[in-house]
């Protein structure tokens, strides 16, 4: 049997690119999947997938990578992605669950619980940098993922905006910090908050730079944390479910294709290799 020709993508093709080339392969729904946080020292981990819809009715305005974008434009983005993506989801995991069980535990089990909540299953994934297994469905890590392929970057937009607002939000539960200024990564400026007023129970102690100035190295005892406000310790959550939160982002998108959970019980898998130019049977050439 005559096998069908590789399809090779290239990275100047443009950002729609990749998604059409699998959908004229057969893959109708396109997922990407991408985070945001990885290199904050608090706040949380947030990731995100999105299934835009094919052809032009797929076509969001002024899409690029999150971090191309002003964040004036990403709120416009993230508005027109709500209202065209055929399916959307957020997973917010908080700082206490970072310490807990690693940075890249809970990434991966962020994006796999996002791209398996999806309210319209995808036939193809597609993440940036390292891959998510355990979907039941074919997938491929793409290098500068969000700078590649349409989906990927409307799901860095998702997660850049959802954290952001999460961020301003605690800089009124946790000030001067400076929380809503860098967004819980490390400056100058949050370096000098932290010296002076300690590390806040956001801020994620498993981190070098915390744990030093908390005066301890490696990951801390839940009891040596600080408390909430409220008394209570990480993400409040449910009664029947300790340790999960539920965040809506502003704006509450229609709940039929878009939610915000938290991830959980996931495993390690090692990253995938990359390369330049995508093919579409998964290896690189």
């Amino acid at each position: 049997m005559l096998t069908p020709p590789r399809t090779v993508v290239r990275r100047d093709a443009g950002l729609y690119a990749l998604e059409r080339a699998l959908q004229r392969r057969g893959f109708a729904h396109v997922a990407g999947a991408d985070e945001a946080g990885r290199g904050a020292c608090a706040g949380p981990l947030v990731a995100a997938a999105v299934i835009l819809p094919a052809g032009r009715r797929g076509e969001v305005p002024g899409l690029a990578d999150s971090k191309l974008l002003t964040a004036a434009a990403r709120e416009r983005v993230y508005a027109a992605v709500c209202e065209q993506a055929l399916a959307f989801q957020v997973v917010v995991v908080g700082s206490e669950e970072v310490d807990r069980r690693g940075l890249h535990v809970c990434n991966l089990a962020a994006m796999r619980r996002a791209l398996a909540a999806l309210t319209v299953r995808p036939e193809y994934v597609l993440t940036d940098g390292f891959g998510v297994d355990g979907l039941g469905v074919p997938g491929l890590a793409v290098w500068k993922g969000d700078r590649v392929a349409a989906c990927v970057a409307a799901a860095s937009v998702l997660a850049k905006v959802t954290r952001d607002r999460i961020m301003v939000g605690l800089e009124e539960r946790h000030p001067g910090y400076g929380f809503a200024e860098h967004k819980g990564y490390v400056t100058v400026e949050h370096q000098a908050a932290l010296r002076r007023l300690g590390p806040c129970a956001e801020h994620r102690f498993s981190y070098v730079n915390v744990a030093a100035v908390a005066g301890r190295t490696g990951r801390p005892p839940r009891s040596r944390r600080p408390a909430r406000p409220d008394g209570g310790e990480g993400e409040a959550g449910p009664a029947d479910q300790p340790g999960i939160g539920i965040r809506e982002p502003m704006g509450r998108p229609d709940p039929a294709r878009g939610t915000v959970g938290v991830a959980l019980d996931e495993q390690l898998r090692q990253p995938a290799l990359l390369g330049e130019d995508v093919v579409m049977e998964g290896g690189l050439r």
